[in-house]
Formats: C-alpha cells, structure tokens, sequence
C-alpha cells in the first residue's frame, strides 16, 4: 500500500490571523494583503475579513492559521480550517 499524500494548490490556500471566535464552529480571520501602488510606488496594506468553518473550535484569538477555500457552507462561511501555523502566546 502507498501512503498518498495530498496536494494542495496554493491559490485556494489563505494565511492570516484570528480575530474572532465568538461563534460557534465559525472563527472571523483577517487577511492582510500588500502591493506597491502603480503610480505612487508606496506599499498599499489592504485588509479582508472572512468567516472560516472550525469544525472542533479549537482556534483562540491572536492564532495564525491557514484556511482553505470550499463550497459555501452558509451565507458567508467560503472557507475551512486547513491548519494552525502558530497558537496564540
């Protein structure tokens, strides 16, 4: 038997930082995305809030985590946790 491991691709794969876990089995992480901008050449911070599925509530706030992007879940939930990078100090 050969142990299959699972690829992943990138694009569907989002890193960021707990916020909130207020909810039940729904976390809200931040996205901070930074880009040079075209005509000033400062770099730009945009931020993103998205709601994440945690099946087991096992993400405090101030965790890093990676999410995955899925089917819809509910109106807003897109995205599931894939894994904890770093626990909250």
């Amino acid at each position: 038997m050969e142990t299959a491991k699972k690829s992943v691709k990138k694009s569907l794969l989002s890193e960021g930082k707990v916020v909130s876990t207020a909810m039940d089995k729904t976390l809200v992480m931040i996205v901070e995305t930074r880009k040079t901008h075209p005509r000033f050449k400062k770099i730009v911070r945009r931020t993103v809030k998205m709601k994440v599925h945690d099946e087991k509530n096992e993400c405090q706030v101030g965790d890093r985590i990676l999410a995955i992007e899925t089917r819809p879940l509910s109106r807003e939930k897109r995205h599931r946790l894939f894994k904890i990078v770093e626990k909250a100090k």
